[in-house]
């Protein structure tokens, strides 16, 4: 069944390609200003890149977080989810597994080519790419709970964002911090290891939750 929702998810991706273009330029563009309006001066873009890629890909998975269940509320066919025998949580892991294949994966394959602008080593380069792979996961699974939540709701986009922000924090500060840590020569294992602690509690707890979320918000 998990199979079936991303699969399911993925073609009515295709059909909105605007959606799935607009998140990914919207990431492109945000990264891209930093340095027009910064200035040519490399040190300070080499110290500001990692906060900048991971700020900008935070707020560009938001943007698509509205979309992860309203379509299927309109038209009715959460509801049948919800009364079918199929465990919800496993239909919530698809849901969100779509959403970061639709969101997640584009940013994390064109970090690197815009990471370039600012002047990044090969090696911080990997580890940022590496840092987006591991932590746009957990961007994806706690914004489900945020969408869950806000489902249906007059303002739901700003909810979401005031909901899941502070979520989101912790996965900014370590995601960018490995960066700055390679960068500086101390290593990113410390931080690759707390993302990878927040990316498994994340998938114990975010369909859990979310299924729960979506219950009250249907009720």
């Amino acid at each position: 069944m998990i199979f079936w929702i991303i699969k399911r998810d993925l073609l009515l991706a295709m059909r909105r390609r605007a959606d799935v273009l607009t998140t990914l330029f919207f990431f492109i563009i945000v990264v891209s200003l930093f340095p027009l309006g910064v200035g040519p001066e490399m040190n300070i873009l080499r110290v500001i890149a990692p906060g900048i890629v991971w700020v900008a890909a935070l707020l560009a998975s938001m943007l698509a977080l509205g979309r992860m269940f309203s379509s299927d509320y309109a038209d009715g066919t959460l509801e049948q989810m919800l009364i079918s025998p199929v465990s919800l949580s496993a239909l919530v892991v698809g849901k969100a597994i779509a959403h970061w294949l639709v969101t997640g994966v584009p940013l994390v394959l064109i970090a690197p080519v815009l990471g370039i602008q600012y002047d990044l080593p090969v090696e911080s380069l990997t580890v940022l790419t590496l840092s987006l792979l591991v932590g746009t996961p957990v961007l994806s699974l706690i914004g489900a709970i945020g969408a869950a939540l806000t489902l249906g709701l007059r303002g739901g986009g700003v909810l979401v964002s005031l909901l899941v922000l502070p979520l989101y924090v912790p996965i900014l500060i370590f995601g960018a911090g490995a960066v700055e840590a390679s960068a500086a020569g101390l290593g990113s294992e410390a931080h690759f290891s707390l993302l990878g602690a927040f990316l498994l509690v994340s998938i114990v707890c975010s369909p859990w939750a979310t299924a729960a979320s979506l219950r009250i918000s249907m009720g």
